[in-house]
């Protein structure tokens, strides 16, 4: 049975950014140190971040994952209700929305493919 597309899902999975997430000031200091709205350096901090909470995800969630954040873009969504409600590590503001999660949904899409 296919998921209905979801935003705390997505929300969810960005939690790792969250400030609310518990204190690793490894990870704070990695995820402070890259320029969010750059294409490059945020694929990397996905890559190192939410590469494998990804992974450990059955094939049902990750599908879940990716058609929602597919959907959401299809429908030209905001994703304010996303990041509206959350406190990040990030040292600046995600600029475009839309554009980060059109990166997240490319690694996701990629990290399935070779895996």
């Amino acid at each position: 049975m296919k998921e209905e597309p979801s935003m705390s899902i997505i929300r969810g999975l960005l939690f790792t950014y969250d400030i609310e997430n518990t204190d690793d000031l490894d990870r704070e200091k990695l995820i402070a140190s890259k320029d969010i709205n750059n294409e490059k350096e945020l694929s990397e901090l996905f890559d190192e971040l939410t590469k494998p909470e990804f992974l450990s995800y059955t094939n049902i969630e990750q599908e879940w994952f990716i058609d929602s954040i597919d959907h959401y873009l299809s429908i030209n969504d905001s994703f304010d209700s996303v990041f509206k409600t959350m406190a990040t590590y990030f040292s600046t503001p995600v600029y475009d929305q839309r554009a980060f999660m059109q990166i997240l949904l490319n690694r996701l899409t990629d990290y399935r493919s070779t895996h």
